[in-house]
Formats: C-alpha cells, sequence, structure tokens
C-alpha cells in the first residue's frame, strides 16, 4: 500500500512522526507532500497575520496535483483547512483525517481566545465540521475524542476510529534512573489543557518536594511567582527530553479541568 501523507502539518511534532514511522514499520510505503506553514510559530495560539498569509499561499501550492502514485491520503495535524486541496488531489482515493484537535474547542472552550457566539469561534466550529465532513474517514486519539468528532461533524461513529498517542520509539526508550533528592517533572506548552496551575498549587503544598517545569506559552506568566520549590526550564530539545524523563521521580500529567482535558 501506498500512502500520501499531506498537507501544512508540522512535520516534528510527535503525532505525525508517530503515525509515519508506524505506518513503514507496518510496511506501508509512505511519501510526503508537505508545504511548511506551522514550525515558524512556536506559540501557535497567538498566530497572526504573517501565519494567515503563508497559510494561504501554502494552500496554493498543494492543489497542485503530486508526481507519485498512491493508494490513498492522510491529511496531518494540523490540517483542518487542507482538506479542500486533499480533496483535489485525491481524485476519488480515500482521504483520512488526522485532526488530533478541533478548533473551536480549543480556542474557544478550553483557550477562551474566542466567545462561542462570536464571529471568529462560529467560523471555528465551521471549519471544524467541514474539515471533518470532507473525510473518508476521521482517526481521533482516544476514545471519548472520537465521539466528540463524531458528533461535532454529525459524523456516523463508524467513520471514527481511535489510534492512540504514542512515544516515538526512535527518540524515547527505558532507562530510568532517578536522581536524588526526589524531583517531579513537568513538560508541556504551559496552554490551559495542561492545567499548570494545579501543579503550582500542589508545589505550594509540598515546599519540601522538587518540580521542574519544562516549557512555555500561554500561561507561563503563572510562573513569574512560582514557590521557591518549583523550577522553570522555558525550553529544552526534543532528543534532551528522555534524558529529563529518566532522572526525574515521576512525570506528571494532564490536569486541566475543561472538557477538552477530560476526553485525553
Amino acid at each position: 500500500m501506498r500512502i500520501l501523507y499531506f498537507g501544512t502539518y508540522e512535520r516534528d511534532y510527535p503525532r505525525n512522526a508517530q503515525v509515519i514511522a508506524a505506518l513503514r514499520g507496518a510496511g506501508v510505503e509512505v511519501s510526503e507532500r508537505h508545504v511548511s506553514v506551522w514550525e515558524r510559530d512556536a506559540h501557535k495560539w497567538r498566530a497572526g497575520a504573517g501565519t494567515v498569509a503563508r497559510l494561504a499561499l501554502a494552500e496554493a501550492r498543494l492543489f497542485r496535483r503530486p508526481r507519485e502514485d498512491f493508494d490513498a491520503l492522510i491529511v496531518g495535524y494540523p490540517g483542518h483547512l487542507d482538506l479542500t486541496a486533499a480533496r483535489r488531489v485525491a481524485a476519488g482515493r480515500p482521504v483520512v483525517f488526522n485532526p488530533l484537535v478541533s478548533l473551536y474547542d480549543t480556542f474557544v472552550a478550553d483557550r477562551r481566545r474566542f466567545g462561542p457566539k462570536s464571529p471568529a469561534g462560529r467560523a471555528l466550529e465551521a471549519i471544524d465540521r467541514r474539515a471533518l465532513r470532507a473525510a473518508d474517514l476521521v482517526v481521533a486519539d482516544t476514545q471519548a475524542n472520537g465521539e466528540f468528532l463524531a458528533e461535532l461533524g454529525g459524523l456516523p461513529r463508524d467513520k471514527v476510529e481511535v489510534c492512540f498517542v504514542g512515544a516515538e520509539e526512535r527518540v524515547f526508550g527505558p532507562g530510568w534512573e532517578p536522581e536524588q533528592p526526589f524531583r517531579a517533572l513537568f513538560v508541556g506548552k504551559l496552554i490551559p489543557l495542561h492545567g499548570v496551575a494545579t501543579v503550582l498549587q500542589a508545589a505550594r503544598l509540598a515546599p519540601d518536594l522538587r518540580f521542574r517545569i519544562v516549557g512555555s506559552g500561554q500561561l507561563e506568566p503563572l510562573l513569574r511567582q512560582r514557590p521557591p520549590n518549583v523550577e522553570h526550564v522555558a525550553w529544552v530539545d526534543y532528543e534532551r527530553l528522555p534524558r529529563e524523563l529518566h532522572n526525574a521521580g515521576c512525570a506528571l500529567g494532564v490536569f486541566g479541568t475543561s472538557d477538552k482535558a477530560g476526553r485525553v
């Protein structure tokens, strides 16, 4: 089988890298038709006019038919605006959409950048629905998220399948060697979904326990008043994350309280 992985997806984002690696590991021939847009934006929640312009140019380039032959096309993450070009390029072949998130759920319900009834909020909801309905198959990361996407897009449940999020085996492997004293590690983009406020609250309740927070993003201002037992590192190269995890006493997960957090 030959797959064309398609769109403005972020090439180094773990979800895309994992899916491509898993397909190739299963003996599937994967080629990529990728136009870079999102790699320049470290914090996509505040992307502006420059990103919009790059996206418009990228969509125009994606409309050109590829030279390589393929049996099915997968639109990677993020790729909600790529479905029109994907349907044209697929020319009747199956189109699979790997959205990972809903734009409306992310920017309205979770990050609260826009109101539910605002023009931007309504536009994001419409983009979600159109993208989901344009695909022959939608792939979600959890069962609960699959049910949410099916309801959002008005899709029959059998049009949504689940492929769980995993770790890139080329980067991550066993080797836990926790340092002393014990240290709790949190790694994330500091978006509301991750619930960094809960981590800080826990640190205040346990002043003798060391915490290390790696990441930057929307809620980074909360760290300006972090307690003395919390260390903040704004950036660690992806390839160094295994060492961070191996040296931690425990790794902290997602502590957000939104509906979105409950689905992941």
